[in-house]
């Protein structure tokens, strides 16, 4: 890690409205916290973190972290993040496919919970442990009897004890860990804001690292997210105001941290649509459409003015014309 990536991780960390995540396709433990909400901070040679009465987050500064800034398509906007990304080999966890008990959790973010026993559910991601930390010795005697098992296993009992414990979860990968302290809501309801875990199955059985919408490269696996606040969206994914102070901030970090060929394109697209030329073949691999039509749509966001523009809108992305927000356009895919 150089030391452009520490100080992006050390600005990121005391930032609000900068949201993070751990996990895989299926399973991912989001961390956010509220302007004003008390926080422990801490900046260091070694590590960041942010600690409030709902979740933590903790990220390591390791020299192999490779960080990997990029946008994606949604259905009527884009998407932003930044990778924080290890070679597979680097970036390995215990990939364990069974319910299996950890211990105490020595590394818990608050020396309260250092005494609680985690055990990792099995969810079976090479690069990430998803865990649940109990401190209720009844229910730990009762989760021992299902280790070794499958928690989806038809017929397993150890989800329902862990529902109705209602533990600390912890998801954890080379990088750092998020813990999450807040209720699991009813299969009826929906996360509450602020830190809250996804585990889906179906998606987990794809065997993906990340969504095949995220450039990253081969080889690589990412080990943790944040994103950056978005410049026409809140938190929640609500449609804001276009603020171009945060677009402008992201743009330099996606200089900095993304990829070569992507910004290239963009960097044609916005220059045709500035000296008025209409629209034109455009070279490119899925990555590179994508960033045809994010420009497209961020020029249109920023309310530039262009008598080319919607030509361009209509070759290259018809649904970027479209104005409706959509609930699939959350930071997290």
């Amino acid at each position: 890690m150089n030391a452009a990536t520490i100080d992006l991780l050390h600005q990121a960390i005391t930032d609000p409205d900068t949201q993070w995540s751990i996990g895989t396709f299926g399973a991912i433990a989001e961390f956010s916290r509220d302007p004003g909400e008390p926080v422990t901070l801490r900046q260091a040679d070694d590590a960041v973190s942010a600690i409030t009465a709902r979740g933590g987050i903790a990220i390591r500064h390791d020299p192999r972290n490779r960080a990997l800034a990029s946008e994606s398509i949604t259905r009527s906007g884009w998407n932003q993040r930044i990778a924080l990304c290890l070679a597979e080999a680097d970036g390995a966890m215990g990939s364990r496919t069974a319910l299996t008990e950890l211990g105490a959790d020595t590394e818990a973010l608050r020396a309260s919970d250092r005494e609680s026993i985690l055990f990792d559910l099995g969810l079976g991601a090479p690069h990430a442990d998803f865990c649940v930390r109990i401190d209720d010795d009844e229910t730990a005697v009762q989760l021992r009897r299902h280790v070794g098992r499958a928690v989806f296993e038809p017929g397993n009992p150890a989800m329902g004890l862990i529902l109705a414990a209602n533990p600390h979860r912890v998801f954890i990968s080379r990088l750092g860990r998020i813990e999450v302290y807040q209720p699991i809501p009813p299969a009826s309801g929906r996360s509450p804001e602020g830190p809250h875990t996804h585990v889906l199955p179906k998606l987990l059985k794809t065997g993906r690292t990340h969504p095949a919408t995220e450039p990253i490269p081969e080889g690589w696996v990412p080990c943790a997210h944040f994103y950056p606040p978005h410049p026409a969206r809140g938190g929640s994914g609500e449609v804001r105001p276009f603020d171009p102070a945060r677009h402008q901030t992201f743009q330099a970090m996606i200089e900095r941290f993304g990829t070569p060929e992507i910004l290239a394109i963009k960097r044609r697209v916005r220059d045709a649509v500035a000296a008025d030329q209409p629209p034109s073949a455009m070279p490119g691999d899925r990555h590179g459409r994508a960033g045809i039509r994010i420009a497209l749509r961020q020029l249109t966001a920023a309310g530039h003015a262009s008598p080319v523009l919607q030509s361009w809108l209509q070759t290259f992305d018809p649904a970027g014309l479209e104005a409706d927000a959509d609930e699939a356009d959350l930071h997290h895919d």
